[in-house]
C-alpha cells in the first residue's frame, strides 16, 4: 500500500492525471498475426464468449460466462467500446483475439483502468499478445488522462495463480508488478448436522430480512460505506450497482436493517457521507449490512460440484462489531442449503483491513483457488 492510499492529502501533492499518464497521442498498431483489427460492438457478443470461454478452457481458469454475462458488458452505459475495445479477426472472419479497457464513473478516490483481453491457443506465439497489450496498455493510460480526475490512479488486470506464465512475465516486461492477492474460499454445505451454520441472534432494533427490491438502493449506499475504507474500492453509481445482475439470486441474499437508527447521531457524524444523509432524511430504510449472491450454475460443470456465490458482503462502519455479516451470510448459507446446493463460495482479499479471514474460517470456509492482480500504480 503506498502513501496516496492512506494519506488523504496525498493526492494534492500529485502531478496532475494528465502528466503521470504519459498518455500517447497515438496508439500503436498491431500487426502480428496478419488479423483485421476493429473496434467491438454488441453483434460481437456471440464470438466474444467463445473466444473468451475457449481461453478459460485451454488456461483452466475455474469459471465459464454466459451470453447474458457479455451482453450485460455492452449494455453498461459507460462503457465506450467504440474507443476502448479491439477484435482481431483471420482471413476467415474467426475472431481471434480481442482487448477490452474498462473504467468505472464511480471513481474518486483512485481512478482506474482495467485490462482484459487474451489470445486464441491456436494463435499463441506470434506475437499476438504482446503487442494487443501494448495497446491497452497505450488505451488505458489515455482513459486516464482523460479522466480529469488529479487523484491516484491505477492501470491493472487479473491473473489466476496457477494460470500461463507466459501471461505473467508478459505483464512484468510491461511494469506492471502482482501488489494484490486474493483467495477463493469454500464451505462444504452438504451435512449441516455434522458442521451447523451458526444461530445468530441480532441485538436492538437491527432485523435481517431476505433481499427486495425496496432494500436496492439502501443496500448501495451502504456498500459505499462498509467499503470506502477496502484498499483498491470506490464508490458504485446507481448504473454501476444495477449492472450485471444475470446471475443474482435474490432468494439466497439477504440484507440487515436498523429499523430504529439514531438518526441525529448519524447525521452529525463525519463518516455519514452525503446520499445516506439524504436518505435518512427522507426516511428510507437504513441497511446496515448485507450479503449479496449469485448462481453461476455454468461454473458447475466446470468445478465438479454445485455452489452459491457470495459477491459481496459488507457492514456500515457504524454497526461493525454487532454480528451483522455473520448474520448475512449464515442466512445465506442455509438458503443454499435448503435449494440442495453443495458448497458456499466467496473471494476475500488477503489484506482485507476487516479481519475477514478470521471471519470466514471460523464458519468454515476455507482456500480452494488463488488470483492477484497486477498493476502499475501511477
Amino acid at each position: 500500500m503506498t502513501a496516496t492510499d492512506t494519506d488523504p492529502e496525498a493526492g494534492a501533492r500529485l502531478a496532475p492525471i494528465a502528466e503521470r499518464a504519459a498518455a500517447p497521442a497515438q496508439l500503436p498498431h498491431v500487426t502480428a498475426g496478419d488479423l483485421a483489427w476493429r473496434p467491438a460492438t454488441r453483434d460481437d457478443a456471440r464470438a466474444l464468449l467463445d473466444l473468451r470461454n475457449t481461453i478459460a478452457d485451454v488456461d483452466r481458469e475455474p469459471y465459464r460466462e454466459t451470453l447474458e454475462e457479455i451482453l450485460e458488458m455492452f449494455d453498461a452505459p459507460w462503457r465506450r467500446y467504440d474507443t476502448d475495445s479491439l477484435l482481431g479477426f483471420d482471413a476467415d472472419g474467426v475472431l481471434r483475439a480481442y482487448g477490452l479497457v474498462d473504467s468505472m464513473p464511480g471513481d474518486t478516490r483512485t481512478v482506474r483502468a482495467f485490462l482484459f483481453g487474451g489470445v486464441h491457443p491456436e494463435r499463441r506465439g506470434e506475437g499476438i499478445g504482446r503487442e494487443l497489450f501494448a495497446w491497452q496498455v497505450a488505451r488505458g493510460r489515455q482513459v486516464l488522462a482523460a479522466s480529469g480526475k488529479d487523484v491516484p490512479a491505477r492501470l491493472a488486470v487479473f491473473a489466476e495463480d496457477d494460470g500461463p506464465v507466459e501471461k505473467n512475465r508478459l505483464y512484468e516486461r510491461f511494469g506492471f508488478g502482482a501488489h494484490r492477492f486474493y483467495s477463493e474460499l469454500m464451505r462444504d454445505l452438504r451435512d449441516l448436522d455434522a458442521a451447523p451454520v451458526p444461530d445468530v441472534a441480532l441485538e436492538g432494533s437491527l432485523r435481517l430480512v431476505p433481499f427486495a427490491a425496496e432494500y436496492d438502493e439502501p443496500t448501495r449506499l451502504a456498500h459505499n460505506d462498509a467499503f470506502r475504507d477496502h484498499w483498491g474500492s470506490e464508490p458504485q453509481t446507481p448504473e454501476q450497482w444495477k449492472n450485471g445482475r444475470s446471475a443474482f439470486a435474490p432468494a439466497w441474499s439477504f440484507v440487515v436493517v436498523d429499523d430504529a437508527p439514531d438518526v441525529e447521531a448519524l447525521l452529525a457524524s463525519p463518516d455519514t457521507d452525503a446520499e445516506t444523509a439524504a436518505a435518512l432524511r427522507a426516511g428510507e430504510p437504513l441497511v446496515v449490512g448485507y450479503q449479496l449472491a449469485s448462481r453461476f450454475e455454468e461454473d458447475w460443470a466446470v468445478r465438479g460440484f454445485t455452489f452459491g456465490y457470495t459477491d459481496i458482503l459488507g457492514v456500515r462502519r457504524a454497526y461493525r462489531g454487532r454480528k451483522v455479516a455473520v448474520a448475512a451470510l449464515a442466512a445465506g448459507m442455509r438458503a443454499l442449503a435448503a435449494d440442495g446446493i453443495e458448497f458456499a463460495a466467496l473471494d476475500v482479499d488477503t489484506a482485507n483491513p476487516t479481519g475477514a479471514d478470521g471471519l470466514y474460517a471460523s464458519l468454515g470456509y476455507t482456500k480452494t483457488h488463488g488470483s492477484r492482480m497486477y498493476s502499475v500504480e501511477l
